[in-house]
């Protein structure tokens, strides 16, 4: 059981590293890119990220949890980009800060979110997540 239990931990792990890999690879090529992609997917890539980090810290919780926390933590994180203050807008102008906290509010962003969130949402249920006892 505990075998498993770790398992099933590293699976998200990868699942972060590999989506986290291929957000920044969507910033980074994105003149490569279709313009549909290179304009929404890395926001999707980045809350799918979240969604597997709620899942790797929370994998005894129901995925619907991880999907509700995951989209609320992104949009949190969207909402503050309204917020001006001194010392944040700061951490936002350096490249990590930007990637974590974003730089300006957009709505479309929070739709980009849930698409992402909803998407991987999906794959976990149906494929990473689906085990034959």
């Amino acid at each position: 059981m505990r075998k498993a239990f770790f398992k099933d931990r590293l699976i998200y792990f990868i699942a972060v590293i590999i989506t986290m890999a291929a957000g920044l690879a969507s910033r980074h090529f994105g003149e490569l890119l279709p313009d549909f992609v290179r304009e929404h997917f890395g926001d999707a890539l980045w809350a799918a990220m979240i969604y597997f980090g709620v899942r790797m810290v929370w994998m005894n919780r129901s995925k619907e949890l991880a999907l509700f926390v995951s989209l609320l933590f992104s949009w949190a994180v969207e909402c503050s980009q309204m917020i001006q203050i001194a010392w944040l807008n700061e951490v936002r102008s350096t490249m990590l800060g930007a990637l974590i906290l974003g730089r300006g509010f957009l709505v479309m962003d929070l739709l980009r979110y849930a698409v992402g969130i909803l998407c991987v949402y999906g794959i976990d249920r149906y494929f990473l997540s689906n085990k034959k006892a």
